[in-house]
């Protein structure tokens, strides 16, 4: 296949990258400089610059599929109103100049991966959310709607579009888990606020297992829940990340300080319930190599380095 990918440079985007390099699979990079003239081989590099509406379609000709999965990092930061603004354009502008880009080529890729996040769903109450499952409320509910809005473009031109409505990705080579290693190693782990709340997570190994399985089967459109079958509690993810390490796991910190510090992103991100499960993945097929915590945290911390997800 030759896959064009927009956040190559992300935590995501590298290990998808060297997923498809290493099965001989040609990636175009979606920059925003001019593309250089020396690559990787079996990499290229296409410009796109969305707060301009400016996309390289010349370079997308011949492409199979276009994974989209830039935006402005959620946090972690208070979100002030400026921070909101980025949060909301990168994801909602971005999409809908690269579908609508798209969807003016005579022959455009024919299958189109876009990001979205399982905060769709708001939070659920301790309630299990599938993909048929309404959506919430709240800021990041309300970027995942436009940004899934924003791709219809794509969709009514006639490519196979699918949402990715991703949860807490774990990888030691970036996001949370990166963050919390040395806290926990330091014997400074402990759960968030009460600790009952669910949170739905997926190894990266299954994330770009998942996203390879989409790829290779177009009929699948629509939103498609990425994460692990078996959400766990927030106390129950600090408990499982002390065994990993050997580390005691006995300092909480309490709702009020997150708050304090974090405001809105704290809740809605690390004290909102979001119990989700993957039935569009279940149902098509797709198997978990990780589909366990334990088993996902020593898989991951047993990599002599970082992980690439591949």
């Amino acid at each position: 296949m030759r896959v064009a990918i927009t956040g190559a440079s992300g935590l995501i985007g590298r290990a998808l990258e060297a997923s498809l390099l290493d099965d001989g699979h040609t990636v175009v990079r979606m920059v925003r400089h001019l593309p250089r003239g020396q690559h990787p081989p079996h990499v290229e590099e296409a410009e796109w610059r969305p707060e301009q509406g400016r996309v390289d379609t010349v370079a997308l000709h011949g492409a199979d599929a276009v994974v989209h999965l830039a935006g402005a990092p959620v946090g972690p930061a208070l979100w002030t109103r400026h921070r909101r603004t980025v949060i909301r354009r990168s994801r909602v502008r971005g999409t809908r100049t690269l579908c609508q880009a798209l969807a003016g080529m005579a022959d455009p890729p024919p299958r189109l991966l876009t990001a979205s996040g399982t905060h769709y769903y708001g939070d659920t109450g301790g309630h299990a959310a599938t993909e048929d499952s309404p959506p919430g409320t709240g800021f990041l509910a309300g970027v995942c709607q436009d940004w899934e809005e924003a791709a219809a473009p794509a969709a009514e031109a006639g490519l196979s579009v699918a949402h990715m409505r991703t949860s807490v990705v774990l990888d030691r080579s970036g996001g949370m888990l990166r963050t919390l290693l040395p806290l926990y190693r330091a014997g400074l782990g402990g759960r968030l606020g009460s600790g009952a709340q669910y949170m739905s997570w997926i190894a990266m190994r299954d994330h770009i297992g998942a996203v390879r399985f989409l790829l290779e089967h177009p009929e699948i459109t629509g939103p498609v829940n990425m994460c692990a079958p078996e959400p766990v509690s927030n106390a129950d993810f600090s408990r499982a990340l002390g065994r990993a390490l050997g580390r005691p796991v006995f300092l909480p910190v309490p709702a009020a300080a997150l708050r304090a510090v974090l405001g809105d992103f704290a809740e809605e991100t690390a004290l909102t319930d979001l119990r989700v499960l993957p039935e569009r993945l279940a149902k098509a097929g797709y198997s978990f190599a990780l589909p366990t915590l334990d088993r996902a945290l020593s898989d991951i911390l047993a990599r002599p380095g970082p992980s690439t997800g591949a």
